[in-house]
């Protein structure tokens, strides 16, 4: 398939074979989902870059997210989300958010060595880093390049505070790191999940792994008890919404110790992108989701503010939020954020050597 380049180009669309199935009742979709053989995701060719870094901590100031320091290793994603919000950054590299975003691949080498020397810094103050906020740390190339991992030893050893989010089973490779920072308060892992209907991952989330590989990866990490957190993200209507119960109680049964959710995002040229998904996925339906998710989002297809941008607005949004806040009530996810340690820091000495 040839590539198709520009500002705002269509995503692929390999995956046009899958078309959305028929609504079930809640309580079937994890017989369901546990009966269905996995299909194989549709394959697309990428080409990764080597990007040289002067730092790799991104710091933000935004009042309605979990952390103020990032770690991003790489950019673009191979898991090929229709609704990723991360879509518009490839077009400061004047390249594709459709296509582009998901084929043309840049990877950081000298992420952990960077990390380090920025951890030893004498005016370096601890909060948690948080890995996963703009592509998935644990997308498939990182299983050549590694680096998540290395960015993950030199927090380890540092005694560092780290989120990660991901939608990749790929995670559990790295519990030997993981479940010691979580026996001292160091680590959460967020995992999200979308639906519970592998058709439908197919087709919002073409290259991303299996619902079900998601719900046995929040098992192993609880198992070894690293705390879990299920992100339902994100939550779009007339789409996926009605699974807003089912998905909090899979998450439940894999043992996530907390839920949360986030309504679908379109800003720039992610809202293209998802209109042309709409129109091929879900023709019958396409102007209702867009309708309601413009309820949520003053009359327009995002809202960029603070505090709403992540939970909407309006009657529609009012009623989202009330389901999940039940759903998680009853199955005791309503525990709150997860709290780290910040106390525990051992700083890399000067030579690049811990202690």
């Amino acid at each position: 398939m040839s590539a198709i380049k520009g500002r705002g180009a269509p995503s692929n669309r390999e995956s046009s074979r899958f078309n959305l199935p028929a609504r079930q009742a809640d309580g079937e979709w994890l017989d369901w989902l546990h009966q269905t053989d996995e299909e194989a995701r549709p394959k697309l060719h990428t080409t990764v870059t080597r990007e040289s870094a002067r730092t790799i901590i991104t710091r933000n100031n935004s009042p309605d997210i979990g952390f103020d320091q990032s770690i991003n290793a790489y950019r673009g994603c191979e898991h090929g989300c229709i609704y990723c919000f991360a879509r518009p950054s490839h077009a400061r590299l004047d390249l594709s958010p459709g296509l582009d975003f998901e084929s043309k691949l840049f990877v950081k080498p000298d992420a952990a060595r960077l990390l380090r020397a920025e951890l030893a810094k004498p005016r370096y103050v601890v909060s948690p880093i948080a890995m996963g906020t703009n592509t998935d740390p644990y997308q498939p190339i990182e299983a050549d390049w590694r680096i998540t991992r290395a960015c993950i030893e030199v927090l380890a050893a540092c005694r560092h505070p780290l989120m990660i989010t991901t939608k990749s089973d790929r995670v559990t490779r790295d519990i030997d790191l993981l479940a010691p920072m979580a026996a001292d308060g160091l680590v959460a892992v967020g995992i999200s999940l979308t639906s519970l209907d592998p058709a439908l991952s197919r087709t919002l989330e073409p290259r991303a792994p299996h619902p079900r590989k998601r719900l046995a990866a929040m098992h192993a990490l609880a198992d070894a008890g690293v705390p879990v957190n299920a992100c339902l993200a994100p939550i779009i209507p007339a789409i996926n919404d009605h699974e807003i119960e089912a998905l909090v109680a899979a998450a439940a049964a894999a043992g996530a110790q907390s839920a949360s959710y986030i309504p679908v995002r379109l800003p720039f040229e992610v809202a293209s992108l998802f209109r042309a998904w709409l129109e091929e996925h879900a023709p019958d339906r396409a102007a209702r989701v867009m309708s309601l998710i413009q309820s949520m989002r003053d009359g327009q297809d995002n809202d960029p503010d603070f505090g709403s941008r992540m939970r909407g607005k309006g009657v529609y949004a009012a009623l989202m939020r009330t389901r999940f806040d039940k759903a998680r009530q009853r199955h005791g996810l309503n525990r709150g954020r997860i709290h780290l340690r910040h106390d525990l820091f051992v700083a890399p000495s000067d030579q690049g050597q811990l202690f």
